[in-house]
């Protein structure tokens, strides 16, 4: 098994666990800032089964309806798991209002303050776990996972300090408006995860410095005279790259060929972490301004 997917295995079990915990302790206390991070453990024990369906489904080889793979389902699960906290986030800001509004005094304030150290320290070292296999497989669908559970131990961290100054002070207006905030944090944290995927989903061309790095290498190659037409994305784990390269016309297709490969090889260098897809034209002259009359056409 992938170790994308093993800590996918993961996130789904420590979520299944915190969603018990912090839904008992959050219905007898009666908690807004507890029962709003029970709904989100559960949205996270919810997304954690999708994005290993997504890393499951993306792994599959090209077959005759899908000649590219089904690499774009871990840019959708990114966009799905930041319109999910984002939902999460409003639910969350309409409890804390409607207390607000009809205040009710906490209990069992202990058995709060025990199970949201417990979950602070679970999720602690979840988040420990998924940004180590975010960082070493760059993989998406991990990294806005790692960033969904980073969220969430603030929001627990907040969560405590809550319940703290309640036991102390006495004041309940403490709990809805630390749920405001932590909604508003939530939904702070999504818009990135919501604007990478959807970048990806329209085929945006890689970061510039990539991309300069990408004209670097091509231009290592002195019997290429000039290239146009680079065009890059990236789906999932998939990087895409084609270039027209205008050779020097007295060197052989075979010679050609040769220089082709080994660009390929060091673009596979350049994205090493990634599966790399590279189509490369071979062109005797430059024709950059026939293509740009034939797309207008």
């Amino acid at each position: 098994m992938r170790l994308e997917k093993k800590a996918t295995v993961v996130s789904t079990c420590v979520a299944g666990v915190l969603v018990i915990m912090k839904l008992t302790v959050g219905i007898f206390s009666g908690s807004v800032a507890v029962l709003a991070s029970a709904i989100d453990s559960f949205l996270d024990l919810t997304v954690s089964l999708f994005n290993y369906f997504a890393l499951n489904t993306a792994e599959k080889d090209p077959n005759e309806q899908f000649h590219y793979g089904r690499s774009k389902i871990e840019p959708l699960a990114a966009v799905i798991e930041g319109t999910v906290i984002s939902l999460s986030a409003i639910f969350v800001l309409y409890e804390a209002l409607k207390k607000i509004a009809h205040p009710r005094p906490l209990e069992h304030l202990t058995e709060s303050v025990l199970v949201m150290v417990a979950s602070f320290i679970i999720t602690a070292f979840l988040v420990y776990f998924l940004s180590y296999v975010a960082k070493k497989t760059k993989n998406m669908v991990i990294k806005a996972d790692a960033l969904h559970y980073k969220t969430d131990l603030f929001s627990n961290g907040a969560v405590l300090l809550a319940l703290g100054l309640i036991s102390f002070s006495g004041e309940q207006l403490i709990d809805p408006i630390l749920g405001i905030g932590i909604a508003l944090y939530m939904i702070y944290s999504a818009i990135p995860i919501i604007k990478e995927g959807i970048l990806m989903l329209l085929d945006a061309a890689l970061p510039q410095e990539t991309i300069d790095e990408i004209e670097s290498i091509i231009k290592e190659q002195p019997v290429i005279t000039s290239f146009h037409d680079l065009k890059t994305r990236e789906a999932g784990s998939h990087i895409f790259i084609s270039v027209h390269a205008v050779f020097n016309v007295s060197i052989s297709l075979y010679d050609a060929h040769l220089i082709s490969d080994k660009i390929e090889e060091k673009l596979r260098h350049l994205f090493e972490d990634k599966k790399t897809h590279i189509l490369i034209h071979m062109d005797p002259y430059d024709d950059s301004k026939i293509n740009e009359v034939e797309d207008v056409y």
